[in-house]
């Protein structure tokens, strides 16, 4: 069958430039030691998050922290003056207190002289069930430029109008369309499925995240055959989402067969033969079954009640 890209990709174990992708077995500080300096337009990732995975060992906050420093300093280094980093977190929970990873994290980039540009939240509808406190739907990305002289591009990355045939209705623009014909801004919001155990793209990894999450980053913050560094690899999602539109890509990770599934999805992209769910696919709304609606008034309010 004919590659995707109709050729095969350059797979390395350790860094070069030529690659197209690069998959290091070990500790992500040793491969970025083999990255020159201004070589990564997009550095993307969501490290662990020290609540005991079977890929992790339990810090104290401050270790975990000190560690993120050292990693964040390194893609520092590798970043291209216009380029960017999103770093995906969530909260770390010590005894039922929950701290935002995000928060905690922020002085470090800010030491830098990096400058946010977003606090993206990423919702999903579906997770573990809390029962003394409310369930947990959402992360964040928080995405920091190295200078003012950043790339962007929302055109890759623009969902379709809300009111499409909506016109301005008075002064010189009077009939014509009000909105963008290529669409709308995503917004800072994002609602896109995490990869639970029915979703097309779920391996064995606790904590994969989808492809759609990262083909926007890839798209909006990079330009074809620009370098996405990805520290904490995994199975390779951002190793997808970069080859998939013809970027290079490079990360690491210490678990051997996490690398080999990364391995294996590139090998059946580069055949068009992984299933992806696509970016800006519509979240699915299970009809209702054997319901009735009914209009109950309180006061002037009329509120819609749902009844079997």
């Amino acid at each position: 069958m004919q590659s995707l890209f109709n050729k095969k990709f350059v797979i390395g174990e350790k860094y070069h430039e030529n690659n197209d992708l690069t998959l290091y077995l070990g500790d992500c500080m040793d491969l970025l030691k083999q990255i020159p300096d201004n070589s990564a337009q997009l550095v993307v990732t969501s490290p662990p998050y020290n609540i005991g995975k079977e890929y992790e060992k339990r810090q104290k906050l401050q270790s975990y922290l000190d560690f993120q420093e050292q990693v964040i300093k390194e893609c520092y280094r590798i970043l291209k003056p216009e380029g960017s980093i999103c770093w995906q977190t969530g909260n770390y929970v010590d005894n039922g207190s929950i701290i935002p990873l995000d928060i905690v994290i922020y002085p470090i980039f800010n030491k830098l002289g990096m400058k946010m540009r977003n606090r993206i939240v990423w919702y999903f509808g579906h997770g573990l069930h809390a029962s003394r406190r409310f369930s947990g739907r959402y992360e964040t990305i928080v995405w920091f430029t190295k200078t003012d002289n950043y790339f962007f591009n929302l055109d890759p990355v623009r969902i379709p109008q809300k009111y499409p045939a909506k016109k301005h209705f008075k002064g010189d623009r009077r009939g014509e369309l009000s909105c963008n014909p290529l669409g709308k801004n995503p917004a800072d919001v994002w609602d896109i499925p995490n990869v639970k155990s029915n979703h097309t793209e779920k391996t064995e990894h606790p904590c994969q995240f989808p492809v759609a999450l990262i083909e926007r980053l890839v798209l909006s913050m990079t330009q074809e055959s620009d370098l996405v560094f990805d520290p904490f690899m995994g199975v390779g999602t951002t190793a997808v989402a970069s080859l998939l539109h013809n970027r290079k890509s490079a990360g690491a990770d210490i678990e051997q067969k996490y690398l080999d599934i990364a391995k294996k999805r590139v090998s059946l992209l580069s055949y068009g033969q992984l299933k992806t769910r696509p970016m800006n696919q519509p979240i699915y709304k299970p009809k209702q079954n054997n319901q009735q609606s009914l209009f109950v008034e309180f006061g002037d309010d009329v509120r819609l009640a749902l009844i079997n």
